[in-house]
């Protein structure tokens, strides 16, 4: 019995030393980047000259079964302010719906007004977004090649604002920061921007302004055509085809640059199942990603140490999912653990201090939180309030997040799951007849709501041992569980319902 109490204690620490490890790089990143910010203020001039030669640019805009969502991309990206005779727009359409057709209504007329527009279709969808890319690079006629998914709103100044900072011809990548369309929907999408406000702040600004590796998130950037053909082309082998690619293309010495100070406005999922499949999409292709270009990454001469360590923790980013999910099912069986086991009391005194992790990750969060709304002290009190739902929901997806991290460590391929779009409006509820949502409930569902009523268990014996050190972190994982398994019920298609009602009476009449 105390042979499996040590096992216990000691996959618990490892795992706390893992989340404090990140917890550290975070604030590395924070200080960083707060550090660039004051250093810019000083300077006179940040921006990059105006744009002074109009270089033929390729619009490539990859999309499958986008029905709701394609005409207002088109119209955006037909509206962009930059030379007609230069733009070229490529329609990547992988589609297999009424998309097809609606597409190419769009094309025939814009091409009638003059406009440089095609629109691609693949005898075959093979290699998902990546083999689409790929396939629209071929014809590419532009020195850079911009690219916007479906689910993007591009500002008709995009252009002129980014090929400025092509200047440096070893220049590959210009990535802009994303902004939020539909933000102040629900709660699920503040929690989203939340998240990826941090991530558009922090993460990229600050590792940009320190020279580590930053990534290319797949939208909302320009490419020099070059560095994509020189990096090795888009592959399809890992379901981030924007981190590999973007990897692949620093390691032969490309620069990247981060503007924060540009905004591309994009919709955030609505729906608990579409954010899922994009959050099992993206903490897979990483892990992926770990496999293929870590290796490469540690062994590449010249690279700075702290260049190296920041690529591990960037890589092995969604890694924390695996670890959240160690500690907190370890955590119920450590309460006995301390209970029964008072030789041990010291490992938890020491164990105590990785909680720090969350002032960390705080503090972290609070500075991206700053950015967005300058207003102190009311920032202040909503970053309290959205702090720890946040963190809840977070440790909610970490079943999901942590199945999809062991797949791509695993080598365990899948296909490439859109997330679907809705193009809904704020406080728009007319999305839940959208024909791309998920139709059934799965086991991970089912799995997640099990694991709300183990930590709603973990509560009750916090108060009977009388150990309450852990109740903030039960309580934060009960609702996280639970509302992440609630919305991916009720965010199903009406229909299945239903049919799980219909189910239900129909076996309890039988019985």
């Amino acid at each position: 019995m105390e042979t499996l109490a040590i096992i216990i204690v000691v996959i618990y620490a490892v795992s706390l030393l893992f989340i404090f490890s990140y917890s550290i790089i975070q604030l590395n990143l924070a200080i960083t980047y707060l550090k660039a910010k004051a250093a810019g203020k000083k300077k006179e001039s940040l921006q990059p000259a105006l744009l002074s030669v109009f270089p033929i640019v390729t619009v490539q805009l990859p999309v499958y079964n986008e029905l709701y969502v394609i005409e207002r991309l088109i119209d955006a990206v037909v509206q962009l302010n930059y030379p007609k005779a230069k733009l070229h727009i490529q329609v990547l359409d992988d589609s297999t719906d009424e998309t097809m057709a609606l597409i190419s209504r769009k094309v025939a007329a814009l091409q009638t007004a003059g406009f440089d527009i095609v629109h691609l279709q693949r005898p075959i969808r093979k290699g998902y977004k990546a083999g689409a890319l790929a396939y629209g690079l071929e014809s590419a006629k532009g020195e850079f090649i911009a690219v916007f998914d479906a689910d993007f709103v591009p500002a008709p100044e995009f252009l002129m604002q980014t090929l400025p900072s092509f200047s440096d011809p070893k220049t590959g990548v210009v990535q802009t920061r994303w902004e939020h369309l539909n933000k102040q929907h629900s709660l699920i999408t503040r929690l989203q921007a939340f998240g990826l406000d941090a991530h558009f702040s922090i993460e990229q600004a600050g590792r940009n302004a320190a020279g580590h590796f930053i990534n290319f998130n797949g939208t909302a950037g320009v490419w020099r055509k070059k560095c994509i053909d020189d990096a090795g082309g888009w592959q399809s082998d890992t379901l981030t085809e924007d981190l590999d690619l973007s990897y692949r293309a620093q390691v032969r010495g490309w620069k990247f640059i981060y503007r924060e100070d540009i905004g591309t406005p994009a919709e955030l999922p609505v729906a608990m199942n579409a954010l899922k499949n994009q959050q099992f999409r993206w903490n897979k292709g990483a892990a992926e990603c770990v496999r293929k270009n870590l290796g490469t990454i540690l062994q590449k001469r010249g690279l700075p140490f702290s260049t190296k360590l920041h690529a591990v923790f960037h890589l092995m980013n969604s890694t924390i999912f695996i670890f959240i999910m160690a500690t907190a099912i370890l955590s119920i069986p450590m309460l006995f653990i301390k209970d029964q086991f008072p030789q041990f009391s010291n490992v938890f005194i020491y164990a105590s201090f990785f909680l720090v992790s969350f002032l960390i990750l705080g503090f972290f969060y609070f500075i991206s939180q700053s950015q967005q709304d300058k207003k102190f002290p009311l920032n202040l009190w909503k970053f309290l309030l959205t702090f720890p739902l946040f963190l809840s929901v977070s440790m909610g997806l970490a079943l999901h997040n942590a199945i999809a991290v062991l797949q791509g460590y695993f080598g365990m391929k899948s296909a490439f799951i859109r997330t679907p779009k809705f193009n809904v409006q704020e406080g728009q509820k007319n999305w839940r007849q959208n024909k791309y949502l998920e139709k059934s409930i799965n086991w991970m569902t089912l799995a997640e709501g099990m694991l709300a009523l183990y930590f709603t268990a973990g509560i009750v014996i916090s108060f009977v041992l009388k150990d309450y050190g852990l109740l903030p972190f039960h309580l934060m994982l009960a609702f996280g569980f639970g509302f992440v398994s609630y919305y991916s019920f009720a965010h199903s298609k009406p229909t299945t319902a239903k049919t799980l009602n219909y189910r239900w009476k129909f076996r309890m009449a039988r019985s």
